[in-house]
């Protein structure tokens, strides 16, 4: 038995308890985390603005070390570090054959299958596919990859959604270049990531956007160059800080209709604003046709960084070791399992970076 967070159903508050993890079968791995942060997306998870089935163990940005593995794992073996990959890509479908794996059709069905028991033997499933809210878990052989060396391995569990999202916005879908100018709504975790991504980009202005004014410090620490209190005025301040034109491309971390609106509002004619933050339905975005034709402005989705994790991690994980990208930055308060509903009501009150539950 293990200790997890699990979500008895949407919209009720985490439960610790003690859960029965199953040995791994084919293809599967066990292994014991060493840290998991907490992402947005999990509280969107619990809250029901994301679906899983339920109840579930969520928690899916993670690393740790192998335990077991099972029959016909080949890619790992006991006593390697991993980092959880929360989806991973089939290769077959059709998003997989044009290369757009961080679309794949089949990256979440792991999440619909019962992968372990609570003590009086009700049925769990492992929220985004590796359940990472709990001491050890059993995941998919593809859903692991080998941690970076040189990278401390609590730290290392950001790499497999915040700073994978964050460095691909900025490299993959907003395709920043040298000299641009950029602003990032909202200073969480993703956008930590996304500032520090701008400035590797080399971004010549990079304008951090946030409710809370405690949030300059650390957008400042992360590389930008100035920062903006949320407000009405905002895209005109921003035109203020770029000449009156506005920046080339803007990166909403925060999946609100308005502050889609703004950072659309914030960018230049022909500028480009990618959102990656996960909104409800209910939030609408309003635009009328002559404003498109006449800006001539681009507005993207962003999955998972629009990144290929296999791909892009030895790369991230060299900015890391040469000291362009600082993990450390990202974290601002490590806690146990039993803190993370209140690290959740943080982060619905926009306070602080990342929480990073560090299991001992």
């Amino acid at each position: 038995m293990v200790r997890a967070a699990v979500l008895p159903a949407v919209g009720s508050p985490l439960e610790l308890a003690e859960i029965d993890l199953p040995a791994p079968g084919p293809g599967q791995v066990r292994l014991r985390l060493a840290a998991a942060g907490v992402c947005h997306s999990d509280l969107s998870l619990s809250n029901g603005t994301m679906r899983v089935p339920v109840p579930a163990v969520l928690g899916h940005e993670g690393a740790g070390t192998v335990l077991e593995v099972g029959e016909g794992v080949t890619s790992v073996a006991p006593g390697d570090e991993v980092v959880l990959n929360w989806a991973p890509s089939c290769g077959s479908c059709h998003a997989c054959s044009l290369g757009e794996v961080w679309l794949c059709a089949e990256a979440l069905t792991g999440a619909r299958s019962v992968y372990a028991h609570r003590a009086d033997g009700g049925e769990l499933y492992p929220g985004l596919n590796v359940a990472a809210f709990a001491e050890e878990s059993v995941v998919a052989e593809k859903c692991l990859l080998p941690a970076p060396k040189g990278v401390p391995l609590a730290e290392a569990a950001l790499l497999g959604c915040a700073v994978l999202t964050g460095y691909g916005a900025v490299h993959h879908s907003a395709r920043v270049q040298p000299g641009e100018t950029v602003a990032v709504f909202g200073v969480g975790g993703v956008g930590l990531a996304t500032l520090q991504s701008a400035r590797i980009a080399g971004a010549a202005t990079i304008v951090a956007v946030d409710v809370s004014p405690e949030k300059e410090e650390l957008a400042r620490a992360s590389g930008a160059t100035e920062f903006v209190l949320a407000s009405e005025a905002t895209a005109k301040e921003i035109r203020a800080l770029t000449g009156g034109q506005g920046v080339d491309v803007a990166v909403e971390c925060v999946g609100r209709a308005v502050t889609i609106r703004t950072a659309w509002e914030s960018t230049r004619r022909g500028g480009r604003t990618t959102v990656v933050g996960i909104g409800g339905k209910d939030q609408q975005v309003s635009f009328n046709a002559l404003e498109i034709f006449h800006y001539g402005r681009t507005l993207s989705g962003c999955v998972y960084g629009n990144s290929d994790p296999a791909k892009d991690l030895p790369e991230i994980a060299a900015h890391i070791r040469g000291g362009a990208f600082d993990l450390g930055v990202l974290v601002t308060e490590r806690i146990g399992l039993a803190d993370i509903p209140a690290a959740f009501d943080r982060m619905v009150a926009g306070k602080g970076g990342r929480a990073l539950v560090v299991f001992p």
